[in-house]
Formats: C-alpha cells, structure tokens, sequence
C-alpha cells in the first residue's frame, strides 16, 4: 500500500476550548485516540508507512502513536513551524514520504471507506489528485466538491451553497509533482489554493471517486460527543461503566454523582451530588460538588483564553459545545 501522510498539525478551532488541553487527532473518542484511529483503519487496509504532521500540542500526538510498532506501523513526524496548512504541510514532508504518490488523509475525521479502491482509480485515471466524495446531505454544513459526468472535479463550494455537490470525507491520493513546486515551509492551502490553479491548468487533473460509505465528524465539541457516545454504544456498550457515560482513566466519581450522555477525559474528579448532562470534561479537571452542567466542554481556565458566553468558575473555563 501506498505510504500516508496524516494531517495532524492543524489548531483545531472549531474543537476549542477541548483542543486547548490536546490536539484533536489526540481526543479520545469511545475510549481511543482519534489518531489510533485513524491509524488502525489504515493499518487493516495494509499500510505500513506513515508520517503525521506536527504543530499544536505535538506532545499529545506523540504520547498516543510513538512510533506507531504496536499498530503493525512504521511512524515518522513531519514538524512544522508555523503550521504549515494542507498544502505546505504535504510539500514540506515530502523527504519524509519518499514517494511519486501517496495518500493523504485528514486527522480529524473517521470513515470506512476501502482506500485501495481510491488508489487504484486514481492509477488508472492519470489524475493528480484524486478525492474520495459521498453525497453532501448536509450542505448548510459542509462544504462541497462540484463534478463532472465523468468524475473530474470542476469546483468547489462553500457551506450553504445550493448548487449540488458532494462531500469529501478527508482522503486523498496525490501525485508529489503537486507539491514539489511550491516553497517550502510556506504556509498554503489545497482546496482554497492549489486545487484550483491545477483544475484551470490541467483539465482532468483533479478527480474524485463517489463512496458509499460512513462519515463521522469530530469537528465540534457537539459532533466530538455525538460521535463519541454513537461508536461506545455501537462497539462496546457492556463496557460503559456507567449509563450513556464514558470514563477515563485514573478518573473518581463520588457515588452521589449523576453523569449522563457525558464524556470524562483522564484523571478527573467528579464531586458529591454534582449532575453532569451532555458534557465533556477534559483532562484533570475537579468537578465541584453539587454543580448541575448541561451542554458544556470544561476545562482548566489556565489553558485558554476565554471567548464571549464562555464563564469561569474558580480555576474551570466552562463553554456550551453549541456554540
């Protein structure tokens, strides 16, 4: 199989404030990393090169993937400074990934797709990017890739567009020759930058392959529980320690406690009488006793800056994951 770059560098905005304690690929969704993931998908479709691109929070990266041996793996990092986006990022990896082709795949989503099937059209085709796309049934969401009768792509739209388009699920095959002549270590982008020079140059050039697969977001702290608290139930509901709730490690809850729909991250304390719904707790935070949180992702006020409608209460930053 082809080698994978992982993008796994970005700031993780829309996450915030959860991406303030890790990077996204680092969250835990239903009791595993993000990045394992993704990395255990790839490794069961016969990867076994990797390199992930590193910037924010690189550490919470690394503690989770190593190099990467005990996923049957060889992974290798991508450092970047400033952060690089998804173009810089792919052109300043390129000696890391010794390839004329590779896959490229987001960190931040999950999907089940058979990335053989993407690299074999992309051979076939001659194209020099070649996007993986399902139906965009949620346009007011996501952008969406626009193509041809004959699978070229043609454009790109943003959110809310009601052109009809489709939605590419965060992998890709790619040619090196897309890459290599842009500058190293200079920040640019690929479906707002680059994709579309090569669609105006190079008619053809950039293809996408339809899917009839799954698609999980974790882009908010919303989508991030969503996901989370669907995959526990799907994969090991009989291992949920308590109703609807996922439990990190080293965490204690007082017996009086109530968690419902609620993600704990590690080495949080949960206090007497408090009653949790729809929440995320990050990393070692204390619950106080009594409290009664609906719908917010808190975090130790230390670790970022608050926005409007955030509150602080003692050394917490709470936020509503609606935002």
């Amino acid at each position: 199989m082809l080698p994978a770059l992982l993008l796994t560098a970005g700031l993780g905005t829309r996450l915030r404030p959860l991406s303030s304690v890790r990077a996204k690929p680092a969250v835990p969704v239903a009791g595993e990393a993000l990045v394992r993931r993704i990395l255990r998908w790839l490794a069961a479709h016969g990867a076994t090169d990797v390199v992930l691109n590193l910037h924010h929070l690189p550490d919470t990266v690394c503690a989770e993937v190593g190099d990467g041996s005990d996923l049957g793996l060889r992974a290798r990092y991508s450092w970047e400074n400033p952060v690089l986006g998804s173009a810089g990022g792919p052109r300043h990896a390129l000696p890391l990934l010794g390839s004329d082709r590779f896959f490229i795949v987001n960190g931040d989503t999950l999907t089940d797709l058979d990335p053989a099937v993407l690299a074999e059209a992309h051979r076939t085709s001659g194209a020099l990017v070649t996007l993986a796309v399902v139906p965009n049934s949620e346009s007011e969401r996501y952008g969406g890739v626009l193509l041809d009768d004959d699978g070229a792509v043609t454009g790109f739209v943003g959110r809310g567009s009601e052109r009809r388009s489709w939605h590419f699920v965060g992998i890709q095959v790619a040619e090196r020759e897309v890459f290599a002549g842009l500058p190293d270590a200079r920040p640019a982008e690929s479906i707002t930058e680059l994709y579309p020079a090569l669609i105006r140059e190079r008619a053809g050039g950039v293809r996408a392959v339809t899917f009839d697969a799954s698609f999980r977001d974790i882009g908010t702290p919303a989508d991030y529980l969503a996901t989370s608290l669907a995959l526990a139930r799907t994969e090991a509901p009989s291992e949920i320690s308590r109703p609807t709730a996922l439990v990190g490690a080293r965490a204690t809850i007082a017996p009086s406690a109530r968690l419902t729909r609620t993600i704990l991250w590690d080495d949080v304390e949960v206090g007497d009488e408090a009653s949790l719904t729809d929440c995320v707790v990050a990393d070692g935070v204390h619950v106080p006793p009594g409290v009664r949180w609906h719908r917010l992702a808190v975090v130790p006020a230390g670790c970022c800056e608050p926005r409007p409608g955030d509150a602080r209460t003692g050394d917490l930053l709470l936020a509503s994951i609606d935002r």
